[in-house]
């Protein structure tokens, strides 16, 4: 059963990385009358447009552009490695927050209007993208979850899972953190009175040396 779940897992996160790189060859923006694909802001250039060669490129789409082929293909190598598999989430994560961004802002803000001087409007594609993303970085970390737990019981309680180690991480952590010995407060008086002096003490040396080489330079010169 857990099996089966993860197989699926790992063929929607392709599946909705795939999704996603194909949104951003729809339409994206409007300018006036005329509609512009995903990957023509991200890369310029649509001759259609008021008689425009080049457009600005978006580099925020562009950004989000080479996330979504990247999580693509790490979705995809997947099946061959099991190390790429703790990758994929992050990079859609990344790439759909970014996108939900970029979706829920003023497309001014995101798109250079100066070759134009028409303001856009974003078309519903860019939230989609976005939604796109954020299930794929979903069914990536359950992937990753789901194939973690059947290893570690597969192991026979040799491994722990990653959930486990998190956790025992910050056990870890909060149990050095009690050892810590913090300064009194005439420690670190003290300690401080002490980093002051020697501070004084090598600037001072500095300012004579700088002193001393000037004189020589001058009376070299004269």
């Amino acid at each position: 059963m857990m099996k089966t779940v993860n197989k699926i897992c790992q063929i929607l996160s392709v599946i909705f990385a795939a999704v996603s790189l194909v949104l951003f060859f729809t339409d994206f923006a409007t300018f006036g009358t005329n509609n512009v694909v995903g990957t023509t802001l991200a890369f310029g250039g649509n001759p259609n447009i008021a008689g425009v060669e080049e457009m600005a490129v978006s580099a925020q789409i562009q950004f989000c552009f080479w996330l979504t082929v990247i999580g693509l293909l790490l979705s995809v190598f997947s099946y061959k490695s099991k190390k790429v598999r703790y990758f994929a989430p992050a990079v859609g994560l990344g790439a759909g927050i970014y996108m939900l961004v970029i979706a829920l802002g003023d497309a001014k803000n995101f798109i250079d209007t100066r070759p134009l001087g028409i303001a856009p409007e974003y078309a519903s594609s860019v939230l989609f993208t976005a939604i796109a993303l954020l299930a794929f970085a979903v069914m990536a970390a359950a992937y990753l979850l789901v194939d973690d737990y059947i290893e570690v019981a597969e192991s026979k309680g040799t491994k722990r899972t990653i959930l486990r180690r998190v956790i025992g991480f910050f056990k870890d952590y909060k149990s050095e953190t009690k050892k810590i010995v913090w300064p009194g407060a005439k420690d670190v008086a003290k300690n401080t009175a002490i980093v002051l002096v020697i501070c004084l003490i090598i600037g001072a040396f500095i300012w004579l040396l700088d002193w001393g080489l000037a004189s020589l330079i001058k009376l070299i010169l004269v």
